[in-house]
């Protein structure tokens, strides 16, 4: 039976950590694409910082996988956080010598918190009950409600503190992220205890999941329903990667504020976050297919209303963005509860990190591929390339569906 006691404890704690991880993180996505700009001096590079980012989030999926697999949540999580604190601070000295490969192996490793976070919304179900699952789960996304709103809107004066100490105003964000990641380290070192990755798994052998990605991969490419869910999760994250990180980009191209950019992405990433817990329960009384498909038809609206509207326009861009945020919700948890539930005991923690290893590829390429749309197109067909993988995952829930309906019937 499951440790309701411990179940909460856990919850809260990385609840907690996922707030300070917010602000460390979302800080930087504005401010890292508008400083690689600025250093290089070319938009079609901009998408350079979040795609390391993502890259950085995607080498550390299956490491910290490892971490997990052999000393459990704690140790993966806060080896995880601290790289991002040391990213912080090589981004800055990157920001401050206008060095463009201290300021990307910067992000690269701020991307290592990134990846510590996806990875604690797994740690949240560890112990779950089947019934509450993805309600649980959501409710560590949740938690980086607060500081992801608040980390885009500190851009201002976070830039404030970086001009009291001499350095360039796009870098104080990452003066931020430092201190708060650090903070989430100490959070999860102190008091995820007992581990709850360590008390899930006290029966079985965890030297089993030791390089077993392949076999994981495997598994999951074996299994419809686990396929659905990593595929829901990664398509709906490039969706909102290539999207999102060009935006403020787009709105730069007519002399928008910086606080304005500030909060068109703090809408978005309300989007992303806050609806978590009502997703969770949806996704939990609905099916994780439904909610899936929820999120499809959310993130090609959001396609349209984004890609239509001016660069000035921040209405219109903010509900868009809103859109983008609550679709990448719907196939993140729906999706990661989805595969959690369909591999088998032994691929556990394989799988978790085989799909964010294969989600923040997806992201990588498609900040990768935004920047070069953008660059040579314009942000409208951006959003247009975006939907094409969306309206995919649509059609595959669709045949799920059909399936379903037919195996109930015979």
């Amino acid at each position: 039976m499951p440790n309701t006691a411990l179940q909460k404890r856990v919850v809260r704690t990385l609840a907690t950590a996922q707030v300070l991880n917010g602000v460390g993180v979302a800080g930087t996505v504005a401010a890292g694409s508008l400083l690689v700009s600025s250093i290089t001096e070319s938009e079609t590079l901009a998408g350079l910082a979040q795609t390391s980012a993502v890259l950085g989030a995607a080498a550390l999926a299956l490491p910290l996988a490892k971490l997990t697999a052999t000393g459990g949540r704690r140790l993966a999580l806060s080896v995880g956080y601290l790289s991002g604190v040391i990213g912080s601070a090589l981004a800055i000295a990157g920001g401050f010598e206008r060095n463009i490969f201290l300021m990307l192996t910067g992000t690269f490793l701020v991307g290592a918190a990134s990846a510590a976070g996806y990875q604690a919304r797994f740690a949240a179900i560890d112990l779950a009950s089947d019934e509450s699952r993805a309600r649980q789960l959501s409710f560590v996304v949740w938690g980086s409600t607060i500081g992801a709103v608040a980390g885009p809107n500190l851009m201002e004066p976070s830039g404030n503190l970086a001009e009291y100490f001499s350095l360039p105003r796009l870098v104080g964000p990452y003066l931020i992220s430092a201190l708060t990641l650090g903070l989430a380290a100490v959070v999860v070192l102190f008091f995820l205890r007992p581990d709850p990755f360590l008390v899930a798994n006290q029966s079985t052998a965890t030297s089993n999941e030791r390089g077993s990605t392949k076999k994981a991969l495997a598994h999951i490419g074996s299994n419809p329903n686990a396929r659905i869910g990593i595929l829901a999760i990664a398509i709906g994250h490039v969706a909102m990667v290539s999207v999102m990180v060009m935006t403020p980009v787009h709105m730069a191209h007519v002399d928008v504020q910086l606080s304005v950019i500030g909060l068109v992405i703090s809408v978005h990433v309300l989007g992303m976050y806050a609806f978590s817990p009502l997703v969770g329960l949806l996704s939990d009384r609905w099916g994780r297919v439904r909610v899936i498909q929820i999120g499809v038809l959310t993130l090609l609206l959001s396609t349209v209303i984004s890609g239509m509207a001016r660069a000035d326009d921040a209405y219109t861009l903010g509900i868009g963005l809103l859109l983008l945020g609550l679709g990448w919700s719907c196939t993140l948890i729906a999706g990661s509860a989805f595969l959690s539930e369909s591999v088998d005991d032994e691929f556990k923690a394989s799988s978790q990190g085989a799909s964010d290893l294969v989600m923040n590829l997806a992201g990588a390429g498609g900040g990768a591929l935004a920047g070069i749309i953008i660059g040579n197109l314009s942000y409208g067909w951006l959003c247009f390339a975006a939907s094409i993988p969306v309206a995919y995952l649509g059609v595959l829930t669709l045949k799920a569906n059909s399936m379903t309906k037919k195996s109930t019937t015979s």
